[in-house]
């Protein structure tokens, strides 16, 4: 594993297409770039599960048809009896959509239909629903929440979910086909009866748009709404891609969008651990930075409030922006990869770097091929940036710096735009056994060396046995390793190899792994190194593998 890389010489330029977009040629172009300047939006995951406070849909135990998610688990006569229970008095879609506002996001997306199978509106396709007689609320949640966002200028968006673990017919062999009717209905009412719909937002990843009927489906929800954007969940493309709980990769070619939670569940749950404003402010610099937008999840409580602490959250997040939201809204990504320590935007011939950490008083980038013509602080305050001899440094005193995200605002004799992304982390060779889906954007071998605890290899679902390797490409000291898995402790047996010629020979055995396993041994120097997973209850994803010598 290499060491922490820094904001530095040791970069490689990468080239992409050119920032400069042409014209909006349709309606739909047009809605797809004003929601990409838009850059922050809130998600919202809600039902009668959060009177257990445990996660929604993947907490129903019992599902016949083998999904049993993390965490407790609700028997699934109990889960598909909560509805009955379930009366949120308190529920007010104006104050949700004002605090949407406050924390500066410009639109919302809200669960409509989780994989659980309630439907927050009032379907006809199935009684089990909130409007239903035996519900003691039997109010049409998104009818308010569309009719609240609408009424305030929010733009407006439903999640919704193909997969229904409450529905009898779905992907059944024989009876699938009335399940896509089902389908049919319930997303032409969502397109029908709500006025306009911004977003329509899938999560039936793991399926093939023939499981979903989903070229049908798109092509119907794009006839009732013409500017709908549409996610990449249906078994198509379409509009935007839609990496989860972590921030996406620099990707200017293709619009991307991470939805992350504010606490770790999706849905509520009491004491849930909550993100630090720091976490949060950082999160969303990064995912400007890399060019795509912040999806950020709430849960409501049961009695329809959003927790008081989380509001408070994201009012912070709220201030942050109304001083900085110039450095967000309306920019693109780069030119500098973001990074641990630092993220960049730009729009015209202005670049706002994010500085998050200082090392020896300054940071250090790859010079620009563009003069810089000034630098401020973004509201005000001195900085200094000089480039020489291939280098940018930037420089801010002590004291006015903000210990959360300094944006510095630099301004260049020439446009910003069209100068090719950099990236500050070198190349890693790495290769797998398994991919994920052959998923390299996502689940690459290589991001488990690349220092980025937010990024993963992944196998696939069904894979017990793996091996992951790392070609330092000329001999390397190693004797000591630490290694993370990124979902709980599903690595049973392994060992940790180097390659002798044309053999893996092995250094030593372990059993589990865990979020945190550190070793120490003999120095072993060889140009490759593997992990073999011999044994795992589920499919290994590895977020990080560090080899170094001390």
């Amino acid at each position: 594993m290499k060491n922490p890389v820094p904001l530095a010489l040791t970069c490689l330029a990468l080239f992409s297409a050119a920032l400069v977009l042409p014209a909006a040629e349709s309606p739909h172009a047009a809605a797809l770039e004003a929601w990409r300047a838009d850059r922050f939006g809130l998600f919202i995951h809600w039902g009668p599960v959060s009177l257990k406070g445990t996660e929604i849909g993947w907490s129903r135990a019992g599902e016949r048809r083998g999904y049993r998610g993390p965490g407790t688990l609700v028997p699934a006569d109990v889960y598909d009896n909560l509805y009955k229970e379930f009366n949120p008095v308190n529920f007010d879609a104006n104050a949700w959509v004002a605090l949407a506002q406050a924390a500066g996001m410009k639109y919302l997306v809200f669960t409509s239909r989780h994989h659980d199978g309630f439907s927050l509106f009032d379907t006809q396709a199935s009684d089990y629903k909130i409007t239903s007689p035996l519900s003691p609320y039997r109010r049409d949640i998104v009818k308010e929440l569309a009719a609240a966002c609408h009424a305030a200028g929010l733009k407006f968006g439903l999640y919704y979910s193909q997969p229904n673990w409450h529905h009898p017919d779905a992907f059944t062999p024989d009876r699938h086909p009335r399940y896509l009717a089902y389908l049919q209905t319930q997303v032409r009412e969502l397109m029908t009866n709500y006025g306009k719909v911004d977003i329509l937002w899938f999560d039936g990843l793991g399926k093939t748009a023939a499981d979903y009927d989903g070229v049908a489906i798109n092509r119907m929800a794009r006839e009732l709404q013409p500017h709908l954007l549409i996610n990449n969940r249906n078994g198509l493309p379409e509009d935007f891609d839609t990496p989860e709980q972590r921030v996406g990769k620099y990707q200017d070619t293709r619009p991307w969008e991470s939805c992350i939670t504010i606490c770790k569940q999706w849905a509520w749950k009491p004491e849930d651990t909550m993100k630090s404003l720091e976490e949060c402010v950082r999160t969303l610099a990064s995912c400007t930075g890399g060019d795509g937008n912040l999806l950020f999840n709430v849960g409501p409580m049961p009695d329809g409030r959003i927790e008081p602490r989380q509001v408070a959250r994201l009012k912070e997040m709220g201030a942050w922006l109304a001083k900085n939201g110039e450095s967000i809204y309306a920019t693109r990504g780069g030119p500098w990869h973001p990074t641990k320590k630092a993220a960049s935007t730009r729009r015209g011939s202005t670049v706002y770097l994010h500085v998050f950490h200082w090392d020896n008083d300054v940071v250090e980038l790859p010079a620009l091929p563009r003069a810089v013509r000034s630098a401020a602080l973004l509201g005000g305050g001195r900085a200094i940036v000089r480039q020489q001899n291939g280098k940018l440094t930037v420089a801010v005193d002590a004291t006015a710096r903000d210990p959360i995200d300094t944006v510095v605002k630099i301004e260049l004799a020439g446009s910003a735009m069209d100068i090719p992304a950099i990236s500050l982390t070198p190349l890693v060779k790495a290769t797998a056994s398994d991919i994920y889906q052959g998923n390299l954007n996502d689940f690459s071998p290589a991001q488990a060396f690349d220092g980025d605890p937010a990024t993963r290899w992944a196998t696939g679902t069904d894979t017990r046995q793996a091996w992951i390797a790392r070609d330092f490409e000329k001999p390397t000291t190693a004797a000591h390793v630490r290694i993370n898995e990124a979902l709980g402790e599903r690595v049973k047996q392994f060992e940790l190899q180097y390659r002798d010629g044309d053999a893996w020979k092995t250094i030593f055995t372990g059993e589990k792994i865990g979020r945190a396993f550190t070793k120490t041994f003999p120095a072993v120097t060889a140009r490759e190194f593997r992990l073999n997973i011999l044994d795992s209850s589920g499919g290994p994803t590895i977020a990080e593998i560090e080899l170094r010598e001390k």
